[in-house]
């Protein structure tokens, strides 16, 4: 029997008026925008829809933007159920969210915090990041290890077969650059981003989110989620809390969750929040299995019904 998994987007995915037609359509959208706003402080809604997009990319702003339309959506889609679920980066909160582990409340202020602290490491220490397509995790892992003497650098994101974000000091992650490019890599790009996330620069965060973390009630997952860290399911709280903490400062390991997740039975993968980054993640790791997105208001089932 295939199952469904839901997997949820993280940051680069944003873009002006993300959720605006979500809600102008649907009063329990609208209700969760405003909630948002309410619980923040701050118009998140008027971000998401209006920008400016320089405000929008920002970190602090970004993640709980990303995490608001991804829950919006996850809360009004009126189709098949999720079996199992994941999140790339900052989509694991909104993927904890769908599973009842956190509450929306509490999964948008840590993203709020999460956010602020990355950009505040980002400028505390400041490092980059470079996607390189073309070499296998091993080689891409070698060519870290080689360039290390320049500085700190690691393989942040492990997206699909050939394509590896990394993340370090700008000496560091520059060095394992050329040393990519030396060794004839198809593509090897600097990113644009605030600072080294996914690598051992982001560790000044730990601190201030660990303690958010404790004070946060985190149930166990209704269905498992697929934990960036390990790669493998996660239902009891305590171990969700820790490898949330620990998810700052390791490697995302995508392309081995997509393909434990597929193992344990998945072969229908629909992703929920903005843009199509995933589906062509997940199509690069298994062609053989189908892939949809739900993003806008005409993918959600029902929301005509609860139109104003």
């Amino acid at each position: 029997m295939t199952k469904t998994a839901f997997v949820f987007p993280g940051q680069g995915s944003q873009y002006v008026g993300m959720g605006k037609d979500l809600f102008d359509q649907s009063q329990e959208a609208a209700a969760l925008f405003r909630q948002a706003d309410d619980v923040l402080g701050v118009s998140l809604s008027r971000i998401c829809f209006d920008g400016p997009e320089e405000e929008l990319k920002k970190t602090k702003n970004t993640q709980p933007a990303i995490f608001l339309h991804s829950v919006v959506l996850s809360r009004l889609y009126r189709g098949e159920e999720a079996e199992m679920a994941a999140g790339h980066s900052l989509g694991e909160y909104s993927a904890l969210v769908h599973a009842g582990a956190l509450s929306f409340e509490d999964g948008l202020r840590l993203v709020r915090l999460r956010g602020e602290l990355m950009q505040k490491a980002g400028v505390e220490q400041p490092g980059t990041m470079a996607a390189v397509i073309g070499l296998e995790a091993e080689a891409v892992n070698e060519v870290c290890r080689e360039a290390s003497p320049a500085g700190v650098v690691q393989a942040a994101n492990l997206n699909s077969p050939g394509q590896i974000v990394i993340s370090g000091s700008v000496d560091g992650v520059r060095r394992a650059m050329e040393l990519c490019r030396a060794r004839g890599v198809k593509l090897v790009k600097e990113l644009q981003v605030s600072g080294a996330f996914h690598s051992p620069l982001m560790a000044s965060a730990g601190d201030g989110l660990k303690e958010a973390l404790e004070k946060t009630t985190i149930r166990d997952a209704t269905v498992p989620v697929y934990a960036n860290v390990t790669a493998r399911p996660v239902y009891k709280s305590a171990e969700i809390r820790q490898l949330l903490f620990e998810q700052l400062t390791r490697p995302v390991r995508w392309e081995e969750t997509i393909k434990n997740m597929v193992a344990d039975g998945a072969g229908v993968f629909v992703e929920v929040g903005p843009g199509k980054v995933l589906q062509g993640l997940v199509k690069r790791i298994d062609g053989s299995v189908q892939t949809r997105g739900i993003e806008k208001a005409a993918d959600v089932v029902g929301v005509s019904e609860s139109a104003r």
